[in-house]
Formats: structure tokens, sequence, C-alpha cells
């Protein structure tokens, strides 16, 4: 349930209740917004339903949280969430661009392809050091070695570096070079790493997993949230269907349905839905008139030589070309 409290409510109001709360048994999570607060509580429902809530002074009313996914919804946090890295912002309107190769390669590509990015318009840069790949054959990433990569592009150019986390044993090191953690299709529902990526309080971009609902989804996020890491970023990836002319199907349904059921910022990843570098500018404009929180997609200074996902890869002057459309698009949209 979700106790809203009233305009003016104090600080000591808010630990009266989170208290007797606790006493019960309940979990209670602290939502402030600008002119209300609410108390999303987490618990026995009929232990909490018992107490007489809406006879403390200080709380308007108790609403009842129908859905299985609680500090995710918009019931308990009605206002967008922002989440900022840096000098950049997801969420709250405007429409945020993440670019950057699939993997790390050298040190070489990696700057020149942040460089790239930033000077066409991206806001962050994202690049794989640890790769999940089906083949254990196939290229696996740099590791640490990559993440130092991705860290001096963020100090020669300025955009915050968005990296993939593969284990809960890597938390520690990948969060020491990125500011965002990304969890990819694969171990979306990785519970363990889930809960301990909440434990830590850089944001964590989410992606959906390639066979699972929105409900899933949110429930994954859920479990971040739970733990206390409130900056969450969701990321439609494309989910597998019947069709076999794109790698995956992307959702972009998911979009508005993300939106109208939770607060939380959602963004497009088109390049790893289509696999089809034609394919990603049109998606992102997508996107876009669907009111996602912006995309992420491939980039690389020579797709030809990419070690990993090259046919889904724009050039630079590909993602130059797509980066002046998508500003046309957002100034009709009446959108940054």
């Amino acid at each position: 349930m979700v106790i809203v409290l009233r305009e003016g409510t104090t600080d000591r109001d808010v630990g009266e209740l989170v208290a007797r709360l606790h006493e019960v048994g309940a979990e209670a999570h602290v939502s402030r917004g600008e002119f209300r607060t609410v108390i999303g509580v987490i618990g026995d429902r009929e232990r909490v339903m018992q107490m007489p809530l809406e006879a403390y002074p200080a709380v308007e009313k108790v609403v009842p949280i129908m859905k299985p996914y609680k500090l995710v919804s918009r019931e308990f946090k009605d206002e967008p969430t922002v989440i900022t890295v840096g000098d950049a912002r997801i969420g709250g309107g405007g429409f945020t661009v993440i670019a950057g190769p699939c993997s790390v390669e050298n040190e070489e590509q990696v700057v020149e392809a942040a460089h790239a990015a930033r000077e066409a318009g991206a806001a962050l840069f994202r690049g794989g050091a640890y790769k999940p790949r089906t083949s254990p054959y196939s290229f696996q990433g740099l590791g640490e070695e990559g993440l130092a990569m991705l860290a001096r592009a963020r100090d020669e150019t300025g955009l915050p570096v968005v990296t993939e986390v593969l284990d809960v044993r890597d938390i520690e090191v990948v969060a020491r070079y990125a500011d965002v953690l990304q969890v990819g299709a694969r171990n979306m529902q990785n519970f363990l790493m889930l809960r301990d990526l909440g434990y830590q309080e850089k944001p964590v971009l989410l992606k959906r997993g390639m066979s699972s609902t929105v409900e899933e989804w949110m429930m994954a996020a859920e479990y971040i949230l739970k733990e206390g890491n409130k900056n969450v970023i969701l990321c439609e990836r494309g989910i597998r269907t019947f069709e076999t002319g794109t790698r995956n199907t992307l959702d972009i349904s998911a979009v508005p349905a993300v939106k109208n059921a939770s607060h939380l910022p959602v963004i497009v990843d088109p390049s790893h839905a289509t696999g089809v570098r034609e394919l990603v500018a049109p998606l992102c404009k997508a996107a876009l008139a669907a009111g996602a929180d912006g995309v992420m997609v491939e980039i690389h200074p020579n797709p030809r030589e990419a070690l990993c996902d090259g046919p889904q890869s724009l050039t630079v002057s590909g993602f130059r070309a797509m980066m002046d459309e998508l500003a046309e698009l957002a100034a009709f949209l009446g959108r940054e």
C-alpha cells in the first residue's frame, strides 16, 4: 500500500510512521515529491491493514497497490523519476542519447568513438568490457583493462560511462570505473545480482529480457528498488518472436505501456533489437515519437573491423546524420 501524507508533514511525523510500521515487521520506503511525501509499505498485508493509519494527523489517505510490483508503480510515485548522471538527465521530458561501440577493443577505438559521440550530441558513452556471448569461443571482452579504457575516454570527453555487469562478483570493480551499471537481457532475472545492485548507489540500466513480459520486467526492477537504489533506467531492446527478418522484434508499444505503469524512465535500444544498421535511425525516431526518454545505439569508427556486432553499428557520419534528424523531430514534437 501507499500512505499519502499531508502537505507540510515534518520529518518527525514521517519518522514516527516509519518506526510504527517497522514494529509490525513492514518495510517503509519514503518518496519525497515536490508537494507530497508518500510512504510505500511492503509487508504482511493483514497486519498493516489493522493499523489505524488514517488516524495519524499527518496521513491524508491510504491507497492499496494492486500490482505485484510496488515501488516501481505510479501509485507509489506519480511524478516521473529523473536520473542525473554527470551533466546528463534521463527522464522528465527530454530525449537522451547514449552511444558507443558494442565492445571495447583498444584505447584508440574507444577514445575516437567517444569524441564522435560527444561531438554529435550524445549525453553518455557506452561500451562493453565484459561481453555475454552465445558462443564460448567468441570475443568475451577485455575485462578490467577495457574498463580502464572507458574511464580514459570519459576523462577526455566528459561523457559518463555506461557498461555491463555480467556477474555479482564483478559489481565492485565495474562500479569503480563506470557511472551507470547495465544489466543485459540475459541477466534480467538474475535476482541475486539485481538485489546486490540495489545495495550500491550508482544508477542501473535494466534491459528487458528477450522473452520477458512487461510485468516480469517491472518485477525485476522492483528487486533493485526494494534494496534502496531508486535510480533505475528501463531499456526496451527487442523481444523474441517468430519474425526472422530482424534479430529481435522491437516492442515499441512497451514504451507507453511502461510509462503508464511506472515512474521510471524508459529508453530504447534499436541496435540490438534489429541487428541491422539501416533500421536503427527509423526506430530511434519511432522511440522519440512514442515518448521514450532516450535511446542507446552502437557506433564504431570502422564497423567492418568491429570484433562484435559490426553490422548493426552506425558509422560516425551515419550517427551524426541521425542526430540531426532526431533534433528536427524533437523540435517538432516540442521536446529537447
